[in-house]
């Protein structure tokens, strides 16, 4: 008896594994762009930097020497007016802005005021130029505007590329993860959340689509788990989400916490289960979906694994 429960538990393993591999290989398409989007803008933004130092670096000292102290000054705080605001504006909003900053710059008697206008914009700076006015005005004023705006670039794309690289990191860790098999079978400390949220970057590029996620987490401890298995059940019920949507809608997460139980509700605009399907749902090989977009296994191993953590 004890082989036969050894193999039983054993063909489970196997089963979820398997399980998660098949919903692994549907979602490697929106994972190949997840990856591929921030390995475009490292290379746009590398691009960008190396196109700087090749035509700017060695210009550098007899720039700042061309500079006053109060210029030098001024200099500084435009750079750092440009990497703190935010490019958060429509297309419109900005053009508006453009117009209201020519015709301050035409107050302030400043040459070519579309190009410098134009230009401030790019840094993402609208309004307040006051405190650069001694860098706008005079023979020189068009070459310390170019170079304000090539450095602040090169601010900007190293701040694009540690953004990048955070992002395919993320993902990369959580398919790591995810893929992962224990061995071990032995339970271990894990956080929730942090297992729904790792699933929720896998599947990012299908919900950036046109799926309003909205999360309501509660401070949880952490609990003795089985972590790897718990992502599978939050893959299984995140993919039936989304199906049951055709991927429009919105996706309601709730975990809460309810005296010494943890009740997590994953919830969807989708059209439901039918009354006379429900109970058939946790049968193995029961499917409602097309032959080739579902196994029939997915939350018939949902119930084996919440049945082994003694959830209902």
């Amino acid at each position: 008896h004890k082989i036969t429960l050894e193999n039983l538990q054993a063909t489970q393993l196997q089963l979820i594994q398997s399980e998660k591999m098949a919903v692994l290989g549907q979602l490697v398409a929106g994972l190949a762009h997840e990856i591929n989007t921030p390995l475009g803008a490292i290379r746009s933004s590398v691009h960008n930097i190396a196109k700087f130092l090749g035509q700017t670096l060695m210009q550098l000292p007899d720039f700042f020497d061309l500079l006053s102290k109060g210029q030098q000054k001024n200099f500084a705080a435009l750079l750092q007016k440009s990497l703190q605001s935010e490019p958060t504006l429509t297309t419109r909003e900005e053009r508006k802005l453009k117009r209201t900053l020519i015709r301050q710059l035409e107050a302030y008697s400043i040459e070519k005021p579309a190009i410098v206008a134009d230009t401030l914009v790019d840094m993402h700076i609208y309004n307040e130029i006051e405190p650069y006015l001694s860098l706008l005005k005079g023979s020189e004023s068009s070459l310390i505007l170019q170079m304000a705006y090539k450095l602040s670039g090169l601010q900007r794309s190293t701040h694009t590329i540690e953004t990048a690289v955070e992002q395919a990191s993320k993902v990369v860790f959580a398919l790591k993860n995810y893929a992962r098999y224990d061995h071990s079978g032995e339970k271990t400390q894990a956080n929730i959340v942090e297992g729904i949220e790792m699933v929720l970057t896998l599947y990012h590029n299908q919900l950036k689509q046109s799926i309003d996620v909205t999360r309501k987490y509660a401070e949880l401890p952490l609990i003795l788990c089985y972590p790897d298995e718990l992502n599978q059940v939050w893959t299984n019920l995140i993919h039936n989400a989304l199906q049951a949507m055709d991927h429009k809608g919105t996706l309601n997460i709730e975990v809460q916490m309810d005296n010494d139980t943890i009740r997590i509700k994953i919830t969807d605009s989708g059209a439901g289960i039918p009354d006379e399907v429900k109970p058939k749902i946790f049968e193995p090989f029961f499917t409602t979906k097309p032959p080739g977009e579902g196994s029939g296994l997915g939350l018939d191993i949902v119930k084996k694994i919440i049945d082994k953590h003694e959830g209902i």
